[in-house]
């Protein structure tokens, strides 16, 4: 392993580490928040925030692509055509806000039709649909922060992460417990402090944006235009990856739903549990960023070497931080469960279930890692028709069984549980057999990447 390379991953890498984990940090205490009023509440905010990830996740999947393209565009030189892409993302967004502002209040009532206690549902509801409304600004900030990821500028996406989050923490314990004057609004309050947090963030990545040095130096100025090539390179690569990603939550989301239909009991340990799920999940998106954009970078330079280098970086930095946390899961899991539990819970049924699915998480936190590292390098590639149709395939079976495990077989949460533990096993090893292949890195497969038709 080139030790040189190593240091630039990482060095790419640390930063977007860090605005991750601001991420996972926020997600982490609004759910903590609402632990404090109910189990309801917190089964609640992770019900109702999967269900507005899922509405966004087409858009998101593609304008994240934005990463990827303005890295190619970096490494070939021609760095006027990076905030190009900018513009044509920005151009996408506002078609997409109208379409997912539509879809979302179509399936606003999926809560009880998926028979989720009522009390549970409607606030649910409530968070979702006030989400989604400040949708646009979530979809800007991802848009935004990919292009400085490409750029290879992650610091700046680091600072404006953590001061959103430094925002969001306060003001939405403000406005969830009507502290400091501010209104008492329950899970409404998390909902509002995490869209106002949101466009403190975008504001701030535009201040850098336009920036006078910054704008000069890639022509920011000129790229406020319709660009036909690069338009149809977004969408030929960011399209399956947007579908990938719109796909795959779909399936986890309708999974998390038929799982909290199990009670209240359960949907309070899958929130308990995805919470420590994404404290090791989303700091590992930070290296993936850093993967994407270098490897984006190299294919655009033509230097099929230093992308391998990259490769073996990769693997051996997210391997050993999930290793670490594996074990840490797995040995002080009841612990870091009874965070999330006040002591007068009458229902102790879900200490002992969270207990056990932590233990799942122990067992598949290193396939995530293999996952976010191979599916990083693939993304950067271009190879992104091929990890649509793989992981939506995968994703989709695990859902078929899933629904006869909970609705037709009636096994149990554990059962279910297992199941989902052997998907996410199953994914990684395909990534893994995709990645060791050659078919996606040939002269010709790079060339039709780079083609603006």
């Amino acid at each position: 392993m080139n030790k040189a390379t190593l240091k630039e991953l990482l060095i790419l890498a640390y930063p977007m580490v860090i605005s991750q984990g601001a991420f996972a940090v926020m997600i982490f205490t609004d759910r903590y928040f609402m632990s404090l009023i109910s189990p309801t509440h917190m089964a609640a905010s992770l019900g109702g925030g999967v269900a507005s990830f899922f509405c966004m996740s087409l858009f998101i999947g593609i304008l994240s692509y934005t990463n990827a393209l303005v890295a190619q565009y970096y490494g070939s030189g021609e760095r006027e055509k990076c905030p190009r892409v900018l513009s044509q993302g920005l151009i996408l967004l506002l078609a997409f806000v109208p379409l997912l502002l539509a879809a979302g209040y179509l399936v606003s009532d999926i809560f009880v039709l998926m028979e989720h206690e009522p009390a549970q549902a409607e606030l649910e509801k409530r968070y979702f649909l006030i989400l989604l409304w400040g949708a646009g600004i979530s979809l800007a900030k991802t848009c935004i922060a990919s292009y400085f990821s490409g750029i290879g500028q992650t610091r700046v996406v680091m600072i404006a992460d953590t001061l959103g989050v430094a925002l969001n923490i306060p003001l939405s314990y403000a406005l969830i417990f009507g502290v400091w004057s501010f209104p008492e609004l329950g899970i409404a309050g998390a909902a509002w402090g995490t869209i106002i947090s949101t466009l403190f963030s975008l504001l701030i990545f535009f201040s850098f944006y336009l920036e006078p040095v910054h704008a000069a130096r890639y022509s920011v100025k000129k790229s406020l235009r319709l660009d036909k090539g690069i338009l149809r390179r977004f969408l030929r690569l960011g399209v399956p990856s947007g579908m990938e990603m719109f796909l795959n939550v779909a399936a986890f989301n309708l999974f998390l739903l038929m799982f909290q239909s199990y009670g209240i009991a359960e949907a309070a340990s899958a929130a308990i549990v995805f919470n420590w799920d994404i404290v090791s999940f989303i700091p590992m998106i930070g290296l993936n960023v850093a993967i994407i954009s270098l490897i984006g970078r190299y294919i655009g330079a033509g230097n099929p070497d230093k992308m391998n280098e990259v490769i073996r970086a990769g693997f051996t930095s997210g391997l050993l931080y999930s290793s670490l946390l594996a074990i840490s899961f797995w040995v002080w899991r009841d612990p870091l469960v009874a965070i999330f539990l006040e002591s007068d819970i009458a229902d102790t049924s879900i200490k002992p279930l969270s207990g056990f699915m932590m233990k799942g998480l122990a067992t598949y936190v290193m396939a995530d890692a293999i996952i976010l590292i191979a599916g990083g390098v693939l993304r950067g590639a271009g190879d992104t028709r091929w990890l649509m149709w793989a992981s939506v395939i995968i994703h989709w079976l695990m859902l078929l069984v899933q629904y006869f495990v909970i609705k037709v077989w009636n096994l149990g949460p554990k059962a279910s549980w297992i199941v989902l533990v052997i998907m996410v096993l199953a994914t990684g090893a395909t990534y893994l057999w995709r990645l060791s292949g050659s078919r996606w890195r040939t002269p010709e497969a790079f060339a039709r990447v780079m083609a603006e038709r």
